[in-house]
């Protein structure tokens, strides 16, 4: 896939995208806190791209608020307002190496990252949400503290791949898209996955793993429903616009 360096115009509606889908984060208790990173790339290398400033809460991030970084800039974290060592790491390696990963949100949602501190963080497939993932999703249980070094961060961008998703053993998740409607689109299916697989382990009772075939003819059956993702994100943020729309400044 070839990609463009965006206008200006383009820049601010991803701006705008890009706020709407912190808000929704804190919303929908996907937040950690200040920390955690969304980031989006807004070059044809995907080198230059927006993130979030330094622990500034989701619930209040506007568009205006987000940071235009370089990837190949090795003094952005000598700047003032320098981003946080950890969304550095991971987000400028993520985009230096995989230009295909526009959009790259990583964060801690309770019933992902409860999956990630498993023994075995398989995302089994046992219902059509958990095998939309089928194939598609990395697992790195190489997991060595905070991600705040430039090695970890290599690390993190080899195993993520040109995968849609990763589960970050006793970490998180991290997962990308081509826009933010997208790659909200799953981590919000990715959250319920996990939901659905843990409340099926809390049960004690064996679990109905789907069959290859199975779990893979679902995983494709679920391609001709990807634009439900900009219907579903332009419905989120006709809410955000209801309740308050402070976001797009």
């Amino acid at each position: 896939m070839r990609f463009e360096n965006l206008d200006a115009e383009a820049i601010h509606a991803l701006r705008v995208d890009m706020a709407a889908a912190f808000r929704l984060a804190a919303q929908f208790d996907w937040h950690e806190s200040v920390g955690n990173h969304f980031s989006a790339a807004v070059s044809a290398d995907g080198k230059t791209f927006l993130m979030n400033s330094r622990w500034r809460h989701f619930g209040e991030v506007k568009a205006s608020d987000l940071l235009l970084l370089d990837a190949e800039d090795r003094s952005v974290m000598e700047r003032p307002d320098a981003p946080d060592p950890s969304a550095w790491s991971i987000h400028g390696a993520i985009h230096r190496k995989c230009p295909s990963a526009r959009v790259i949100f990583h964060c801690h949602p309770p019933y992902a990252t409860a999956l990630a501190g498993l023994q075995n963080p398989e995302l089994k497939p046992i219902d059509q949400n958990t095998a939309r993932f089928f194939g598609t999703l990395g697992i790195d249980l190489g997991f060595g503290g905070i991600a705040d070094d430039a090695a970890e961060g290599e690390r993190l961008a080899e195993a993520f791949g040109n995968r849609s998703a990763l589960i970050m053993g006793q970490h998180g998740v991290s997962v990308t898209g081509p826009t933010v409607a997208e790659a909200f689109e799953n981590l919000y299916f990715l959250e319920r996955a996990a939901k659905v697989l843990v409340l099926a382990y809390s049960t004690g009772q064996p679990l109905n793993v789907m069959s290859e075939e199975l779990a893979r003819k679902t995983a494709d059956g679920w391609l001709p429903y990807n634009d439900q993702a900009f219907a579903h994100f332009d419905y989120l943020k006709r809410q955000l616009d209801k309740a308050d729309a402070s976001y797009r400044n």
